[in-house]
């Protein structure tokens, strides 16, 4: 499975950004999806995650209310809807998947299986 996280960019306070996470590869089955994001001189956090097989989802505290995550399966996307972006939501995104289970609201990164490489989104004041 191979991720590409893209959409990133400078923006405002205030405004809204969404990022796309494409999943390619010989199986394109996988159990869940989260959207990580690591600040500079930061741990990085997880901050959403969508479960393919009942597209629940589960959201950081920081995040919540602000950020959407979706998934258009036609086109093998995942989305995170970003609105009421502040400065500290600057940061690279990166969106990584799980093949077996995994607990979405631990947001746990040794059990997810493959990571794309990030987009920065940079939030100005």
């Amino acid at each position: 499975v191979q991720l590409q996280a893209s959409g990133g960019g400078l923006v405002r306070t205030g405004d809204s950004l969404t990022l796309s996470c494409a999943v390619s590869g010989r199986t394109l089955r996988y159990y869940a999806i989260a959207w990580f994001r690591q600040a500079p001189g930061k741990e990085r956090e997880g901050i959403s995650c969508l479960r393919s097989s009942s597209g629940s989802t589960d959201y950081a505290g920081s995040v919540q209310g602000r950020f959407t995550i979706s998934r258009d399966n036609l086109k093998n996307t995942v989305y995170l809807q970003m609105s009421s972006l502040r400065p500290e939501d600057t940061a690279v995104y990166y969106c990584a998947a799980a093949i077996g289970y995994y607990s979405c609201s631990d947001f746990r990164m040794d059990g997810l299986d493959y990571w794309g490489k990030g987009t920065l989104v940079t939030v100005s004041s």
